[in-house]
């Protein structure tokens, strides 16, 4: 699992945590395998998650979310709606409260906006993107070494990728 940041407010993110999880209860999971309370949709007749509840209904998986705050930029990416509700907006409730509402549109209070936004997508992007493909690749080199031996690769095309030590 990737290194986290370090919380501004620990305390602030534990309760907002704790909230959400306290509207379902422990062990709660969607049919879909979603498991963040945050993702649920509250005061539903049973649990389910805002992707699953959306695409019951036809409509579209994927929010706009704001990286830099929408206080401070128009910009918007496409990011999975369980993702948005549960990783990258909580992320963002951990700024400094005038960053993220930027309420008198200070120049500087949006580049603060616009950092902190790219380091969190970053952090995202990372751990949903890029770490997957590092863990499969790390797995078939189990595999293949288990079936063909540590050398699997010799007089392969894949030979010129080869560290060179």
């Amino acid at each position: 699992m990737p290194r986290k940041l370090p919380q501004r407010d620990p305390e602030a993110a534990y309760r907002r945590k704790a909230a959400a999880a306290r509207r379902f209860p422990a062990g709660s999971r969607c049919a879909c395998g979603e498991t963040r309370p945050e993702a649920f949709i509250p005061n539903s007749n049973r649990v389910i998650c805002a992707a699953c509840d959306r695409f019951a209904r036809g409509k579209t998986t994927f929010d706009n979310h704001h990286p830099a705050g929408e206080a401070n930029s128009p910009i918007t990416i496409p990011a999975p709606v369980n993702d948005h509700r549960a990783s990258l907006s909580p992320a963002q409730y951990d700024w400094p409260k005038a960053t993220l509402e930027n309420p008198t549109g200070s120049p500087l209070l949006a580049r603060a906006g616009c950092i902190r936004g790219f380091v969190d997508t970053n952090g995202y992007l990372v751990e949903k993107l890029l770490l997957p493909h590092a863990e499969f690749c790390e797995l078939m080199e189990e595999f293949l070494t288990e079936k063909y031996g540590p050398e699997w690769s010799r007089g392969m095309k894949l030979e010129k990728f080869k560290p060179k030590c």
